[in-house]
């Protein structure tokens, strides 16, 4: 076999393993690290109605990693009977946080405005943070749908950061550190994460400070909270997958490693 037909065979063998692997719901047992407990006993111990922030501050790029980490928080919100407001500080993430709450939402049977509400996109994100601790209606006077957030039943009585439960930005930068930095300790209001496993590291300063509460990073922390949680979803698929695809790579480090030494023996 020529090198070319071995590059074909070996990339084609990898898609394979992959697609085979995703497909796949193993209920496997994940050790749950801290800060994947200590987000679960939150929301856990909120009660219920409950009004929580969870902005969509990602862009599609990223949703390989960030979407298992979204669905599992929004399906254990909505089990819990939580209220959501929805929103992003990503242009990109509009549509992406608008269709993600819906397909949510529509497992759980919620009704949107009552239960749950996507008010958009608000460019200037520092404006539109610190401008939402005075009046949210003034900073999102309509919903993405275009209903004024004066007569959304969800918006009767939330005025500021005051009547929410806690912020979860879901993020592939830094737009995180701007909630933390104008909204935690400013107001009193706990910010969770959730995060790209590439960004987790940016993010230990605030969460050993206390500034930042807690964090999901990655696929595998996606993969612990639905452990956690009793529902493999997305984040285990992706585990598997990744894992599979892993040792595929460490067998064919192996088998050339092999090959080569193999091939200086006969040669000498």
């Amino acid at each position: 076999m020529n090198s070319q037909r071995t590059r074909w065979a070996i990339f084609a063998s990898l898609f394979a393993l992959m697609v085979i692997s995703y497909t796949i719901t193993l209920k496997w047992k994940i050790p749950t690290s801290p800060y994947i407990q200590k987000s679960y006993e939150f929301i856990n111990s909120l009660p219920p109605s409950s009004v929580v922030i969870v902005s969509f501050d990602h862009e599609a790029s990223s949703l390989p990693e960030i979407q298992p980490i979204s669905h599992i928080i929004l399906r254990h919100l909505f089990s819990r009977n939580q209220r959501i407001i929805g929103m992003s500080l990503f242009a990109e993430g509009t549509a992406i946080g608008y269709q993600t709450l819906n397909k949510l939402a529509n497992e759980y049977g919620k009704k949107y405005g009552e239960d749950y509400v996507f008010l958009g996109f608000k460019p200037q994100h520092i404006a539109a943070i610190l401008g939402m601790g005075e009046s949210i209606k003034q900073v999102f006077p309509q919903d993405y749908l275009g209903n004024y957030s004066t007569e959304i039943p969800i918006m009767q009585g939330v005025e500021n950061y005051q009547q929410i439960a806690a912020v979860i930005s879901l993020a592939d930068g830094d737009r995180t550190v701007q909630w933390i930095e104008y909204t935690g300790k400013k107001h009193g209001l706990k910010i969770l994460g959730g995060f790209t496993a590439a960004m987790i590291t940016t993010y230990d300063p605030y969460l050993s400070s206390g500034q930042l509460y807690s964090a999901i990073g990655g696929i595998v922390g996606a993969a612990e909270y639905e452990g956690v949680l009793g529902l493999p979803g997305k984040g285990n698929r992706a585990l598997l997958s990744q894992t599979a695809a892993h040792l595929f790579i460490v067998l064919l480090v192996i088998v050339g490693n092999i090959a080569y030494f193999r091939k200086r023996r006969g040669e000498k």
